[in-house]
């Protein structure tokens, strides 16, 4: 399938910028995963990725990390029936590994609030993992409520609405191979 075809269904239209495009995206993953070989040398590591945005981040850093790397999945919701939080966590699909002794990177797409990766960060270190860590490939500064320690970022971007490398608008433009600001008239039809 070629490019142009996968994403006929959207136009340039919807977006104002590109925030992170698809070779910076690459690069930044190329440097944290040279950092997290060295920060885990001789260790074994459990990846988690947190569905389901941060799939395409997943994938990509897997990918340039030891081929002994584990991955699990976990969903968690913050989220109710609308778009604001509310403050209560569900698990909707828990890991399948035990944590026991493990050293555990949590891998995000976004970090927006903290909110619910603060909890998510202490329910995992309550499950005995020897270390628990996070990387994100993106960070929203200005919209942080509750400071986290997160060992890799790869960009800190404005609090816009950004979609595309997993990031979604109503499931839609998860598979764009690039992060883009999405204009407000079009999250704003409903």
């Amino acid at each position: 399938m070629s490019p142009d075809f996968a994403h006929a269904a959207f136009s340039m239209d919807d977006f104002t910028s590109v925030a992170v495009t698809e070779q910076q995206i690459s690069d930044k993953l190329d440097q944290i995963a040279a950092q997290i070989r060295e920060d885990y040398e001789g260790k074994e590591v459990l990846l988690v990725g947190v569905l389901k945005g941060a799939v395409m981040v997943m994938a990509d850093l897997a990918r340039r990390l030891p081929p002994s790397v584990e991955m699990d999945w976990m969903a968690v919701s913050s989220y109710g029936s609308g778009t604001k939080s509310s403050g209560v966590v569900r698990i909707l699909k828990d890991l399948d590994a035990d944590l026991t002794g493990r050293h555990v990177l949590i891998v995000e797409d976004i970090i927006d609030t903290g909110m619910t990766l603060s909890w998510l960060l202490g329910n995992l270190r309550s499950r005995g993992a020897e270390s628990v860590e996070v990387a994100a490939l993106l960070r929203k500064p200005d919209a942080v409520q509750v400071e986290i320690s997160v060992r890799y970022v790869g960009f800190d971007i404005p609090s816009d609405f950004v979609v595309g490398y997993g990031l979604d608008w109503a499931e839609k433009y998860r598979t764009l191979p690039f992060v883009a600001v999405l204009k407000p008239s079009v999250y704003s039809e409903d």
